[in-house]
């Protein structure tokens, strides 16, 4: 089991940035591929990015590419997402999650689950 809590939310205006950060506790971080969600009020959950065990592979949805930056510290149990030039389509709680199988854009294949921080920017 993987526990995972966000934290870092908030309110910004457009064209600010914000760091996402997610600790885990529980078994072995760094066996795990690590990434982030989101979903805004009345839509879908998507795929923001995500990280492999190792932090040698991303991968981002075509929306957050070249503005988000997803990282980890394995020594510090810690995955982080730097967003940059945020607009108000960024509104969302993002959600941490993790899996002990190959990472990827699809929520069905991570098992745990953050509660979410909520991110509003504001025009």
């Amino acid at each position: 089991q993987v526990q995972l809590v966000e934290s870092g939310g908030g309110l910004v205006q457009a064209g600010g940035s914000l760091r996402l950060s997610c600790t885990a506790s529980g078994r072995t971080f760094s066996g795990y591929a690590v990434g982030w969600f989101r979903q805004a009020l009345g839509k879908e959950r998507e795929f923001v990015a995500a990280i492999g065990w190792n932090g040698g592979a991303t991968s981002y949805a075509d929306s957050t590419k070249g503005r988000f930056t997803i990282s980890r510290d394995n020594a510090k149990n810690t995955l982080y997402l730097q967003m940059n030039r945020l607009k108000p389509e960024d509104t969302a709680v993002y959600y941490c999650v993790a899996t002990a199988i190959r990472g990827s854009a699809s929520q069905a294949d991570y098992s745990y689950w953050g509660q979410g921080t909520q991110v509003t920017v504001s025009s």
